[in-house]
This record gives C-alpha cells, structure tokens and sequence, in this order.
C-alpha cells in the first residue's frame, strides 16, 4: 500500500515573519510531519500549488483533480487550506475506485501549539479504513464531502444533513 499525498498549501505549511501576520506558504510539512512520527508505511509528496486556500482558482483544483486521476494509487491525502477545503473536496467527486481524505490546520506546523500533526494522522488512519469516495478529516472527526462545512466563528468543522 503506498499512500499518494498532495499539497495545496494553507495554514498548514505557512511562514509567518512578524506580528502582523505578513507570511508566505512555504514548503510542504508532512512529509517532515510523517518523519517525526517514524510512519512505517510507503507515502510520497507531490507539491501542486503553494496557495492560501481563499486565493486557489477553479484551474487549480482542476489541475489537483487531474493529478489525483492520473495517480495510480487508490488511497489520496490532500493537504489543504481550511477555509475553502470543502470546495476543493466537493471538486474532487466522481473519481472512481479512490479514497481521497482532506485535511489541514488551523495553526500552521511550525507552530509550538498546532494541530497539524494529529489532523494529519487522523487522517491517515481514516484514509486507510474508509470506503471510496471524498472526506474532510480534522480535530478528529470523519466527514463525507456533501455533509461538511466550516464554522469560521466556532473555529471547527461541522457536519450538516
């Protein structure tokens, strides 16, 4: 089994150089996240874009999209910004015979206090249990595309009917 891994960018690999919040989104962190956890799996990182998900286009979830459908692998993790991470997943049905789980953070990585490292291990847990089709995986919770949105207030994801 090897796990075929995508990164859209988002607050996950973000680089913050002052107080006032000037960043830039920097290299992929999971791989570096699934090295601290000495994983015992086959995965491999491909870079798509380097973006905050409020500034991703409808070419650039096409482009992951065509990615993912040209991989010939069944299980995919997407790392992604949170606040347009439903979008991108609901752009992301319809590929046959895949499991595509979708995650991120809301602090980035490099920060002390993240929850980088466990979104991502749910979600490699949730990736390898789940039936084809497309999810978002964060703080621990498994949601089907069609039944998820972001509560940007509540700083959480919810599931709606």
């Amino acid at each position: 089994m090897k796990i075929k891994i995508f990164s859209m960018g988002g607050t996950i690999d973000k680089l913050y150089f002052d107080n006032l919040s000037r960043y830039e989104v920097g290299d992929p962190q999971v791989a570096e996240v699934l090295k601290e956890a000495e994983v015992h799996f086959d995965y491999e990182v491909e870079d798509v874009v380097r973006k905050d998900s409020l500034d991703l286009t409808e070419a650039d979830r096409q482009l992951l999209r065509q990615r993912i459908a040209a991989s010939p692998h069944r299980l995919t993790l997407v790392t992604h910004g949170t606040d347009t991470m439903v979008d991108t997943g609901r752009a992301l049905k319809g590929l046959p015979g895949k499991v595509i789980v979708l995650t991120g953070a809301l602090s980035p990585y490099r920060f002390r206090q993240s929850d980088a490292t466990f979104n991502i291990g749910c979600a490699i847990g949730a990736l390898q249990a789940l039936p084809p089709g497309v999810y978002i995986v964060m703080s621990g919770r498994v949601f089907p595309i069609d039944h998820v949105r972001k509560n940007r207030e509540a700083r959480r994801f919810e599931e709606i009917p």
